[in-house]
């Protein structure tokens, strides 16, 4: 039986446990936290999960939440006009299926848990260089799917596919009930305000049950870039109903009657968008393999992390499973990247288009969802596959053709 450790307990990670374990192989996970400080600790993600990346969770059996977890049901899309007079953007579609949010609090202690009941091997530590070292001498392979700590500084930042050198949004996170439903029918609202950030909110279950979700991401150094100053839960929601009122009343009138979930239900931080080179090479000499953010780790601006999560540990597992009984090489580990690149490209280059300017042919699309449905729709749909923005969205040529189609 080969022997495959991975370093990370998060989507990517324990999601590659459960396919690997299946398929026969010795799986031992590394989680710098047990199951039960996960659940009582903060909040980790906002982890909205679209069709795509849903399947690869029901192809393994560990879509434990479908019957609870509220849909998400739909796109929406808010821009204000110049002149402060109401919205230049206003539209919203339904995605073909719906998407899903649980909370990383609930969703991989259970995991974790069920990991264990088919014989996959859960060790709580914080990985360090020297444990790898041993993890390496004891397995076939070892992926690394942490995100932070001093082993994603394993692998080399790749300048070629990283064109930003540092946090490019302010980022936060509150968890809340008691908002006021969208009407027709539930979506992620999407907000953005020129030159100050973009808002998003969508329902979603936690650890107390239905919720919704706000993701705040400010330009730094702007007013939306305002956390440094918040110390406590009670001045985090403030703060949040703050940039509503201040920026999106539309959005504050849904608000009037919020509670955070919990104590823990908020975050704040920033980060750079960053690729790094997919192979570690440890002072030994020996090579461990980078997985999901450790790897890519986009801005959230455009909802895909737990989604490239998924479709990483899917890639990989494919590409495991393809292997046989060949070595685990840098060969074999750059392909297998390379893999996976070959579809996370398109999600970074998307996401890193959306944190600058907006050039006027993406402009004019969005602004088109206003009179034509079906681009309102198309665009909405882009979230579960990225790829396609690339047939219509992302270049000028192309969207003025598309455009030029629809108003025909």
């Amino acid at each position: 039986m080969r022997k495959i450790l991975i370093v990370g307990g998060g989507q990517a990670g324990l999601q590659l446990a459960f396919g690997l374990v299946r398929n026969g192989y010795g799986v031992t996970v590394v989680s710098n936290r047990a199951p039960e400080d996960i659940r009582t600790g903060k909040v980790m993600s906002s982890q909205c999960m679209f069709d795509a990346a849903l399947q690869d969770e029901r192809d393994l059996g560990i879509n434990y939440w479908d019957e609870e977890c509220p849909p998400v049901e739909g796109i929406s899309l808010a821009v204000p006009a110049p002149d402060g007079g109401g919205k230049a953007i206003d539209w919203a579609s339904r995605l073909d299926a719906p998407a899903q949010s649980v909370d990383q609090r609930l969703k991989m202690p259970v995991w974790m848990e069920e990991l264990e009941k088919l014989g996959v091997r859960i060790v709580v530590e914080e990985a360090g260089i020297d444990d790898l070292e041993r993890y390496a001498k004891e397995n076939d392979l070892v992926v690394v799917a942490a995100g932070k700590g001093e082993i994603v500084r394993l692998f080399e930042r790749d300048p070629s596919r990283s064109p930003y050198e540092q946090p490019m949004r302010a980022l936060a996170l509150t968890y809340l009930t008691g908002m006021t439903p969208r009407p027709e029918y539930s979506a992620v609202c999407f907000n953005l305000i020129p030159t100050v950030g973009e808002y998003f909110v969508f329902p979603a279950l936690t650890t107390t049950g239905g919720c919704e979700i706000m993701v705040f991401e400010g330009v730094p150094g702007g007013p939306m870039d305002c956390w440094g100053d918040v110390t406590t839960p009670e001045e985090h929601l403030a703060k949040s109903l703050w940039i509503l009122e201040t920026f999106m009343p539309w959005e504050a009138e849904r608000c009037r009657d919020v509670e955070l979930t919990d104590p823990n239900g908020i975050l704040a931080g920033r980060f750079s968008p960053t690729v790094r080179r997919p192979v570690g090479e440890l002072p030994s000499g020996a090579l461990v393999l980078g997985l999901a953010d450790a790897v890519v780790l986009n801005d959230p601006i455009t909802g895909q992390g737990s989604n490239n999560a998924a479709k990483a540990a899917a890639s990989y597992l494919a590409c495991i499973r393809e292997h046989g009984d060949a070595p685990y090489d840098r060969g074999f580990m750059e392909r297998t990247f390379e893999r996976y690149w070959d579809y996370a490209q398109y999600v970074t280059t998307w996401t890193n288009a959306l944190l600058g300017p907006p050039p006027q042919h993406v402009l004019d699309c969005l602004i088109a969802g206003n009179e034509h449905p079906e681009v309102a729709e198309r665009f909405a749909n882009g979230f579960n596959d990225p790829r396609d923005y690339f047939d219509w969205f992302m270049e000028p040529e192309k969207a003025s053709r598309y455009l030029a189609e629809i108003a025909a």
